[in-house]
């Protein structure tokens, strides 16, 4: 017989041998002391009613009542007269200790990492209002297990908040929904690789997950050289390459946009090829100095795969995503997502197309970006101010840029010194397949920071940077 909280009252889980030998009072006695024992109930935990626990275990409730007495008498539980039966807090020293997890990490004087939004500024009040508005309207329909490709609405509203603001050639067929672009990769490499593809290449520094998450799909990582003007689309191979993984409006790390004449020839590359462009509209939402340029799927909605998220919009943590595509494909993505998860959560869904309709996106957005404008000039003032040893480069966009030393430190170096006094930074060496030595770029983040932070991170490490100091950590 066993017990696990099937009527009401809190749930434990305890076992009883019919033909155990041992009387089934002395089995209820032993089953609560050993879980009080080794932790499995904890000093103040509440206990079922005698009678449900009684009728979970098929005793008599008289039974139960004298066990619980017995271990109240030998000090493992407190019982009151009309309250609940708690276990001891004097239980505690002989419970089993609990194993220590892993460390917390020391919160970080100085988060200058790059790729990090906002966080601390999420839109909790109108995400409140989105999602108690999705709850109130859902139907007893939306409950029920999700749409694989996304929820009807979501994926209407996506399409045309993409076709106004990003230029995407999108309907709410070729749309679906995903949990975020490294999620969307992953779908997109398991139909290429059961399509009978082989390489991908992607942009070379490029975020450093990607490589990783192709190989792990059973598909080879092909890294392609990124220069001023974006990818190096000469360097693309005319064989052998299926898919290329792109940040035309904006590339990470390095800040720089794809130039008119490379889009043109990877669209034409790709209709020569056969291959699939799958381009990734990182920081997309986020110029400073003018609108951003249109995506690259909008020129050539055939043989690109657009992908983006709210993760930089909003929080990483909603887990929300899009994939637009030609038909054919998004039926293969959709099959694909059926068989791994069902879908994304339908009321967040339904949230997000609540926040869109409504305004509140466009706003937080126009919010965000006038944040980040202001903490790329205050990053500009305070290089300035401390004569730091770094010049930016790349388009004023995102959450982050490009800073190269114009001195002979080692950006390697820096990072791990910078982390030292609080001041947490990333190398480009990060992001390259090959790294080069001595490195001479780091990427710094100003998205998670303020621009007061911002001023004490660069004074900080202007200290660091002074030679006996340097040479002191």
């Amino acid at each position: 017989m066993s017990a696990s909280g099937t009527n009401s009252g809190p749930e434990i889980h305890l076992t009883l041998t019919a033909d155990g030998g041992a009387p089934l009072r002395a089995q209820v006695e032993a089953a609560l002391r050993d879980a009080v024992r080794d932790g499995r109930l904890r000093p103040g935990q509440r206990l079922p009613a005698s009678r449900v626990l009684a009728a979970d275990l098929g005793v008599s409730r008289r039974l139960v009542v004298e066990a619980y007495t017995q271990l109240v008498a030998e000090g493992y539980l407190t019982a009151r007269q009309g309250s609940a039966t708690r276990v001891s807090d004097v239980a505690a020293t002989t419970a089993a200790p609990i194993t220590p997890g892993p460390a917390v990490p020391v919160p970080r004087r100085w988060d200058m990492r790059p790729g990090q939004p906002a966080i601390s500024h999420f839109p909790r009040r109108a995400w409140r209002r989105a999602w108690l508005t999705a709850l109130a309207e859902a139907g007893n329909a939306d409950f029920g297990y999700p749409h694989a490709a996304g929820h009807p609405r979501l994926r209407a509203v996506l399409a045309a908040y993409l076709g106004r603001v990003r230029g995407v050639a999108a309907t709410p067929e070729s749309t679906l929904v995903c949990a975020g672009v490294m999620h969307a990769l992953d779908l997109l490499c398991r139909v290429l690789g059961r399509r009978g593809a082989r390489v991908i290449a992607l942009e070379d520094p490029g975020l450093h997950q990607r490589a990783p998450l192709i190989a792990h799909a059973g598909l080879r990582p092909l890294p392609i050289p990124v220069d001023g003007d974006g990818l190096v689309v000469d360097a693309l191979p005319e064989h052998g390459v299926d898919a290329v993984i792109v940040n035309p409006a904006h590339q990470f790390p390095t800040g720089v946009v794809l130039a008119p004449h490379r889009r043109e020839a990877l669209v034409a590359w790709a209709s020569r090829t056969g291959a699939l462009v799958i381009e990734d509209d990182y920081d997309g939402e986020f110029r400073f100095d003018r609108r951003a340029v249109g995506s690259l799927q909008g020129r050539a909605s055939a043989s690109v795969v657009y992908l983006g998220s709210v993760s930089k919009t909003l929080a990483p943590a909603l887990r929300l995503g899009w994939i637009v595509c030609e038909p054919r494909l998004a039926d293969e993505l959709r099959h694909s997502r059926f068989l791994i998860d069902r879908g994304n959560p339908t009321l967040e869904q339904l949230a997000l197309a609540e926040l869109i309709d409504s305004g509140a996106y466009d706003r937080h957005i126009r919010h965000s970006r006038a944040r980040y404008r202001e903490n790329r000039q205050a990053l500009d003032a305070a290089i300035t101010r401390y004569r730091l040893p770094l010049h930016l480069s790349g388009i004023p966009a995102g959450v982050q840029t490009l800073a190269t030393l114009t001195d002979d430190h080692d950006a390697d170096l820096v990072r791990e010194r910078a982390a030292r006094v609080g001041v947490h930074l990333e190398s480009l060496t990060t992001f390259q397949a090959a790294p080069a030595h001595p490195a001479r770029d780091l990427v710094l983040g100003y998205g998670n920071i303020t621009p007061g932070g911002i001023d004490q991170a660069m004074a900080a490490l202007a200290e660091l940077l002074r030679p006996r100091t340097f040479d002191s950590h």
